[in-house]
């Protein structure tokens, strides 16, 4: 969620100004004075896919599968830029809301599937010449891991993502688009609770071709693959009563793909802002709501690091839209082992490279899914 955590970790409070100029007096905000998320929003392009600083929380999130073109070496990657508000807020001279602060946190994720290796990064820096967000175009860096924007010949909105992961691994990929991207929940915003600040604008380009070169312990190699890749902007994620939440996003080999979550209650049910959403090859959305599907949890694994217990393998039942029959999809992670602890941020979650398998057990597609509050602190840490 995508949020993904996504989702942000660590405490954080403070007010700034409006992206592209000082804050307008009619704008809904917290009572901290955080921007937010506000129905009929008017998207703009590219200005959009760069920071929102007036808001507390936001994330730019990927993940994906990729292969190498010689050799046959599979890998599953999450690169994560978050950014929060982080200081108390001011007020200048005029009267206008403002801060300067932020605090950026990343994380970077690689699993080799063909060994089981998983290798994990995380990075908290306050802003400044090692971190930081561009206003109103895609740049965003942490250290030397940077994502931005990079039109070419493929598309406008290609862009660039530079990571690594402590020495053993280093990529450049180029990502271009292969559908439009898209705009999740109604009206232009993506609601996960009851309250009005329990909402976010939520972009995401649900394909992205990803092509570029991987360093994996020494060995140099081409690699080639699909990306999914969220966007979100809020200043609250988890609502009263909520515990955390279980999020996929599946691509389907016949060219369709899935955005499903669940929001979590503290007894373990399914909220009622839960959705599922499909997308199909020509960009087409349709939503169900959480009536209409299930996420069924069919095998568990304990983290030996933290003690979370997490449902890593489950299975999504819903309505196919192309036939209105339900169907069944079995997300089964490539290996079980992939936790990011949360040492810096405070809270541990399950990000995992998956297969997608059909009723009849045949591969389908690739998924990722991620698991948040199985450890117990995530909505202590969200309602600070």
């Amino acid at each position: 969620m995508w949020c993904s955590l996504k989702k942000i970790l660590f405490c954080c409070c403070g007010v700034f100004a409006a992206a592209g100029g000082a804050a307008r007096s009619e704008e809904a905000r917290t009572e901290e004075g955080y921007r937010v998320a506000e129905p009929g929003y008017a998207y703009a392009f590219p200005r959009d896919h760069g920071s929102h600083p007036g808001f507390r929380i936001e994330w730019w999130y990927l993940t994906g599968h990729l292969e190498a073109e010689a050799g046959g070496d599979r890998f599953g990657f999450q690169a994560t830029f978050f950014r929060n508000a982080a200081a108390a807020g001011r007020r200048d001279g005029e009267g206008a809301l403002f801060g300067s602060d932020q605090v950026y946190l990343a994380h970077m994720a690689l699993l080799h599937v063909d060994t089981g290796a998983y290798v994990y990064e995380e990075r908290l820096n306050r802003e400044g010449w090692d971190a930081g967000a561009k206003i109103g175009y895609l740049d965003v860096h942490n250290g030397n891991w940077r994502l931005r924007r990079a039109p070419d010949a493929a598309s406008e909105e290609s862009m660039v993502l530079e990571g690594s992961v402590l020495g053993d691994a280093r990529f450049r990929l180029r990502l271009s688009p292969e559908k439009e991207k898209v705009i999740f929940g109604e009206d232009g915003i993506s609601r996960k609770a009851a309250g009005p600040a329990d909402a976010s604008y939520y972009i995401t380009f649900p394909r992205l071709a990803a092509e570029g070169e991987m360093n994996w312990r020494g060995r140099e190699m081409k690699v080639a693959g699909r990306v999914w890749m969220d966007h979100e902007i809020s200043s609250s994620q988890l609502g009263e009563g909520q515990v955390g939440w279980d999020w996929a996003s599946i691509h389907l080999d016949d060219g369709r793909d899935m955005m499903v979550y669940r929001m979590r209650t503290a007894d373990g049910k399914m909220d009622a802002f839960s959705r599922m959403t499909w997308i199909g090859p020509d960009g087409e959305m349709t939503r169900y709501g959480p009536d209409a599907f299930r996420w069924e949890g069919v095998r568990e694994w304990k983290s030996p690091a933290t003690g979370a217990v997490y449902p890593i393998e489950v299975i999504v039942k819903g309505p196919n839209p192309e036939t209105g029959r339900e169907i069944a999809l079995r997300l089964r992670p490539l290996a079980d082992a992939q936790e990011l602890e949360g040492a810096l941020g405070g809270v541990a979650y399950w990000e995992g490279a998956c297969e997608v398998l059909d009723e009849a057990g045949a591969v389908v597609g690739k998924a990722f899914v991620e698991l948040t509050g199985y450890d117990g602190k995530l909505a202590q840490r969200l309602r600070k």
